[in-house]
């Protein structure tokens, strides 16, 4: 295991993780903040206490995010030194932005959430949650943005042994931009949904402030729904512009080794060792063209071509993603996205037509699909990012020519020993928090404290 191996382990490790944390922080963000303001116009007690109830798990989610974010910060100019030399000029600067204008915003606003209740009035307590949330989703688009230009890069030149910005609109207009943060804002509003449902779910089957939790299944249900189908149709508009800039990509992720017109769709393939054919599939005719054209006929390019093309262009090397991961994790994505989808609509169904006291043994189902969207958050992130192979930059930068030279293999295994054990550290203490405080349901405001309107402190919870 070489240091670039290493690297990219590492990198892995901590994205993933990392990204467990972002989904649920974008639709959990504007919940909060849409109960609150519920609240503020009704006056109802309720939505105040569902407000602080939600918010607390928020707190705590968002919490270690931002601890697993900021260590990714630091991989750019350690592992991936050479890569941040390069093309600094241009990633650093939709990174910096997120930092300064995004972040900020973020972080100072939950400060004073957190310590407002009493200090500020009903209807400028609610705009807080909502700066909040809107920090939160600039902060996604911007970190995106970046991520986009290593997709699709635009807006540059190379002067001398660097990528310079040129035109900063094109950089932040990216056409990659349009699919890919629609995609991952739908994400996490289907992320908070099942997260929402499942704890309510585990609530009604105990009987347990029914009528807390039905409200709060209720609008959680909805946001699960217009997510769902949101992110089914962003999803065939995005397979479409990766077919047409990334088309190894679409190659890698359905195992085509050899072109086609029409091409098609494959349910299950078994290639060679080596990766270089396919040596069993099932496939349906037409249906990958129809996917990337909308059309029935379409030429399709498999892998052998690409990789020719590649190598008459950048010269020897491999320039065939790892197909198993791809097509797998694809798979992966849809298999569990299609499960939300039925899910979504029958948890709608539930909470339309007031059933749950009579489908409490269904309800399980909830609490079991809350893995549903971080399996299929991790498996669409792992497709977009290793699909790329060999490129940190598509078409530009190779990993081999992004990682440090100045970095051994051993400096890598020392960190990535160091990282796995603080990341398993956390992993313990964030189930162990979301479980005690989830399971402890809302504070009452009959038997609170008088500092409850200090909540969401965490010390305010019920055992």
């Amino acid at each position: 295991m070489d240091a670039l191996f290493l690297a990219r382990m590492q990198f892995a490790l901590i994205t993933v993780y990392h990204f467990f944390f972002v989904p649920l922080t974008l639709g959990l963000s504007i919940l909060v903040a849409l109960m609150e303001t519920f609240y503020v116009y009704t006056g109802q007690d309720i939505y105040k206490r569902m407000t602080k109830f939600w918010g607390k798990l928020f707190l705590i989610n968002f919490a270690v995010g931002v601890v697993t974010g900021i260590v990714q910060e630091f991989q750019f100019g350690m592992n991936w030194s050479e890569y941040s030399r390069y093309v600094g000029d241009v990633f650093g600067a939709p990174l910096a932005i997120e930092a300064l204008l995004a972040f900020f915003l973020e972080s100072t606003f939950i400060g004073i959430w957190i310590f407002g209740w009493d200090k500020l009035s009903k209807s400028m307590h609610a705009v807080m949650m909502w700066l909040v949330a809107i920090g939160a989703n600039i902060s996604a688009l911007w970190i995106l943005i970046a991520n986009s230009w290593m997709q699709q890069p635009v807006g540059y030149i190379i002067a001398g042994d660097r990528a310079v910005m040129v035109d900063f609109f094109e950089v932040i207009f990216n056409p990659n931009i349009w699919y890919q943060f629609p995609h991952v804002f739908l994400s996490g509003l289907v992320t908070m949904g099942f997260f929402v449902m499942g704890i309510c779910a585990y609530h009604m089957i105990r009987k347990q402030e029914m009528e807390f939790f039905k409200k709060s299944f209720q609008l959680a249900a909805m946001f699960a729904v217009f997510g769902i189908v949101g992110l089914g149709l962003n999803g065939h508009s995005q397979t479409q512009h990766v077919a047409e800039v990334q088309p190894m990509k679409i190659a890698a992720t359905e195992a085509l080794w050899e072109t086609e017109d029409p091409a098609s769709f494959s349910l299950f393939t078994i290639g060679s060792l080596d990766g270089s054919k396919e040596v069993f599939s099932v496939r349906i005719p037409g249906v990958l063209s129809l996917l990337s054209f909308n059309s029935l006929q379409g030429e399709v390019r498999g892998m052998n071509e690409l990789q020719a093309e590649f190598e008459a262009k950048h010269g020897p090397g491999n320039y065939i993603p790892p197909a198993f991961i791809t097509y797998w994790s694809f798979r992966l994505m849809v298999g569990a996205g299609l499960l939300m989808v039925l899910l979504a609509f029958y948890g709608l169904f539930l909470a339309t037509t007031d059933l749950f006291e009579h489908r409490i043994k269904v309800l399980r189902l909830f609490i079991w699909a809350m893995a549903l969207p971080y399996i299929a958050n991790s498996a669409g992130w792992l497709l977009t990012e290793v699909g790329r192979f060999p490129w940190v930059v598509y078409d530009l930068v190779t990993l081999a020519e992004g990682v440090s030279n100045m970095v051994s293999a051993g400096m890598v295994w020392l960190s990535l020993i160091g990282y796995t054990l603080i990341y398993s550290f956390l992993i313990v203490v964030t189930i162990y928090l979301m479980r005690k405080y989830a399971q402890a349901g809302p504070v009452s405001t009959v038997a609170a404290s008088p500092r409850s309107d200090d909540i969401p402190s965490l010390a305010g919870a019920q055992d």
